[in-house]
């Protein structure tokens, strides 16, 4: 089985949608299983919903006419009048508008899942649908039946072991099969993986099945080694290590989700990240102890940072204790490490606060500490690095911080 994801740049209008059809048509659908996220932007589309529902603001109806015309725009240009998708998709939207009228949990996160998870559920049945239409054969597959996981929403933890027996019961051979990513399910409601979750649905799928590969397709060659939106010159990957991929995923490497590798290193699963634009590219492999090639400096960039520097209110030395503490408090808060620097008396984190709760964090602990924090920075992580790359980083402003390892450098700048 292989296993194909398709993000939400791939099926962001028609044309799009026609061109995943396209590829699955070159490359074949026997023993295919294919991932697809949200449409385009919709991801954000359906959290500016979850937002006015749950604030009880009065853009809710504007933001979800907007939702519901950009779908009926793309299955008017895919199909005729009176297709069965229209009907379909409007049982989807009808089950939204129920959710909205009968919710009764005040858990934002709770919220939050039960409304995104409709970009996917969308446009997969306009995919499966369209593949249909041109003879292309497929099975529609729920994903929260298969995925089982906690009730952490918005960061929901696999079942792994009920996982595997209801995606290995579930999937046969010799069968095209078209389902969600981002998505999975408890006993009773819908949760999400984490944004940009679908690769990771691409690896547990590939885990469970044992799959011969993965292939991520983009708008993009492969793996580059530098974000083309921040760099005017880029380089194509044409292969790294597992070991390589996770380093660069876990300082915060776009391309590849941070879970995706894990299962997939397990199993020693290649993955392929390759151009649905350029089918004859071969993009980037990853897979067990190959060396970076070419061997060149890789750059990671995370906006939005928030640099802060903590320590004692007597001046004395920052312990373990005293970290250990600090570590506990941004576990609860939910904040995301992204670099660590300390000294005999002070401690500096670089966080990412995706769930806002940075101003809790500061609350609870400004009675025992002295913390001081920049906002908004940005954090560059250099792989490979040589002179040449770190300076011309550091001409993009001023240098907070800066931490030199073997093969990595971090660099903050504001």
């Amino acid at each position: 089985m292989r296993i194909f994801k398709f993000g939400g740049a791939s099926v962001k209008d028609a044309d799009s949608v026609k061109n995943v059809a396209h590829v699955l048509q070159q490359e074949g659908t026997k023993n295919t299983l294919v991932v697809i996220s949200a449409m385009g932007k919709m991801t954000n589309a359906f959290e500016n919903i979850a937002n006015s529902f749950y604030h009880k603001e009065v853009v809710l109806k504007e933001n979800l006419d907007f939702v519901i015309e950009f779908h009926k725009a793309i299955i008017n240009d895919l199909f005729e009048e009176k297709h069965q998708i229209n009907n379909e998709i409007a049982l989807l939207f009808g089950e939204l508008s129920g959710f909205m009228a009968t919710n009764k949990n005040s858990n934002y996160n709770f919220v939050y899942d039960q409304i995104v998870s409709f970009g996917e559920l969308l446009s997969t049945k306009i995919v499966s649908a369209y593949l249909t239409e041109i003879n292309l054969l497929n099975n529609w597959i729920d994903v929260r039946d298969l995925i089982k996981t906690d009730a952490t929403y918005r960061d929901a933890k696999v079942n792994w072991e009920l996982t595997e027996e209801n995606i290995q019961h579930k999937i046969k051979a010799n069968t095209l099969y078209i389902t969600q990513g981002f998505l999975g399910g408890n006993s009773n409601n819908t949760t999400t993986l984490g944004r940009e979750g679908s690769d990771y649905t691409a690896g547990i799928f590939a885990y469970c099945l044992n799959a011969e590969s993965v292939t991520i397709w983009k708008d993009v060659d492969g793996v580059l080694n530098a974000d083309p939106r921040v760099f005017k010159e880029t380089q194509l990957l044409n292969q790294i290590s597992y070991t390589e991929a996770i380093e660069m995923a876990f300082y915060g490497a776009s391309v590849i989700h941070p879970k995706t590798l894990q299962p997939l290193e397990k199993k020693e699963i290649p993955l392929y990240v390759r151009s649905f634009i350029n089918l004859k590219n071969k993009g980037t492999k990853v897979s067990k102890g190959v060396n970076l090639m070419p061997l060149t400096p890789c750059f990671v960039v995370k906006n939005d940072q928030i640099l802060v520097s903590i320590s004692a209110n007597d001046f004395s030395f920052m312990v373990e204790n005293n970290i250990s503490y600090i570590f506990k408090k941004l576990h609860e808060h939910r904040l995301k490490v992204n670099l660590i620097q300390n000294s005999a008396i002070s401690f500096s984190v670089c966080i990412e606060d995706k769930f806002s709760n940075f101003d809790s964090f500061y609350n609870e602990l400004k009675n025992a500490f002295k913390i001081t924090f920049h906002s908004e920075v940005t954090l560059y992580t250099i792989r490979h690095f040589n002179e040449k790359s770190v300076k011309n980083i550091e001409k993009n402003g001023k240098v907070l911080l800066k931490q030199i390892n073997k093969e990595t450098t971090q660099v903050v700048i504001k």
